[in-house]
């Protein structure tokens, strides 16, 4: 083979193997073996008054704020009647979708009256989900608002 022809060889060789960029992009951070995020409150079907206090355990991993990449840690986010429509993408900031970037374990959030669904996500220091997801199960919170005006 001619320089030519060895070089086009090891360059389509390289081309084969190598994860593209969007390939790249898309890479989870692994999650650690038997990882879980969990509500410790409110429980399921609870009642509540408008400010609901959401408290987040996790078991396995450590919590860090966004954006420190410290192994086997990341922040909880938490799902207000939605969920994660691309696991592949960082989590978008929006009022159903309420960030712990500085590492909290609990919140404090104001929800409309009626039932809401709520869903935690335990996500990298890049807002990107874990693989696998590192998700609690769904559930529903009744909030009622009690009439002041006697």
């Amino acid at each position: 083979m001619d320089r030519l022809t060895t070089l086009a060889v090891a360059a389509l060789s390289i081309a084969l193997v190598s994860p593209t960029a969007a390939e790249t992009a898309f890479k989870r951070t692994p999650a650690p073996k038997g990882a879980q995020v969990y509500f410790e409150s409110p429980r399921n079907g609870a009642t509540t008054g408008r400010e609901v206090v959401v408290r987040a355990g996790l078991h396995v991993m450590g919590v860090a704020p966004a954006g420190e990449d410290v192994p086997n840690t990341g922040h909880h986010h938490l799902l207000i009647d939605t969920g994660i429509r691309n696991m592949n993408e960082p989590i978008p900031v929006g009022n159903q979708i309420v960030h712990f970037s500085n590492g909290e374990t609990e919140i404090r959030i104001n929800l409309t009256p009626g039932w809401h669904t709520l869903q935690l996500d335990f996500a990298d220091a890049s807002h990107r989900q874990f693989d696998p997801p590192v998700l609690s199960g769904k559930i529903r919170v009744r909030v009622v608002v009690h009439d002041q005006r006697k």
